[in-house]
């Protein structure tokens, strides 16, 4: 359905409030800037900042959405005899290869980090989406392999398909805060993420793959 004036004007003021916030926080810091400097500086109200964004980490991270279910997006939407571990590490080789900035491969990454290290708040957001992403993962395992509620099996094989994104995600964030050429981690991540399925069982590896005739249940 095409998008109404109304839902563009909305998505549009939503992105600029989160732009200048976001501005502001990387110039001055997180807890130094308050909600209505963002509101003056954006030309809206208080009131109107916190009506699309309820909290103010919400401001920073206001991409979030995106990210807690890209794991699941990813398994939901592999192909036929492919396994949920094995989109993963495809999904995650395109992007690297692409040198995408949805990995944190962009100029600039290294202040975005600086935010996040210098504010509390920020971390402890950053932790509670890493525990969505987790938990959103496994919700889908159990539903690709039909688990039964009390079955362990699909929390355990989260953990170890969260492991691989994270573990590239921690790399690509500790090489890019030193101010290195993206193209050049990129390079590196690759080889990385080769290391990273050596490393992985087969039980891991062969876990849910998708069966033949059986549809995608959502997008990639």
């Amino acid at each position: 359905m095409a998008e109404g004036l109304r839902e563009r004007k909305k998505r549009q003021t939503r992105q600029y409030i989160s732009d200048v916030a976001t501005g502001l926080f990387i110039g001055r810091g997180f807890d130094a800037v308050t909600v209505a400097e963002i509101a003056e500086a954006a030309n809206v109200s208080v009131n109107t900042v916190y009506n699309y964004f309820p909290a103010k980490e919400d401001l920073f991270f206001d991409r979030s959405a995106g990210m807690v279910d890209r794991l699941a997006r990813w398994v939901r939407g592999r192909p036929e005899g492919e396994s949920a571990a094995a989109a993963v590490l495809r999904e995650l080789r395109e992007e690297v290869e692409a040198v995408s900035p949805r990995v944190g491969l962009l100029s600039g990454y290294a202040a975005f980090m600086k935010v996040i290290e210098e504010a509390p708040a920020l971390r402890s957001r950053l932790w509670a989406l890493a525990q969505e992403v987790q938990a959103n993962l496994e919700q889908v395992l159990r539903e690709e392999t039909g688990a039964a509620d009390g079955d362990e099996l699909p929390y355990l094989m989260a953990g170890q398909i969260g492991w691989i994104h994270s573990t590239v995600m921690a790399a690509i964030g500790r090489e890019m805060v030193k101010g290195r050429e993206p193209r050049e981690v990129s390079r590196e991540v690759l080889v990385l993420l080769d290391d990273i399925e050596d490393l992985l069982s087969e039980r891991v590896l062969g876990y849910a793959v998708r069966a033949q005739n059986q549809p995608p249940t959502g997008r990639a």
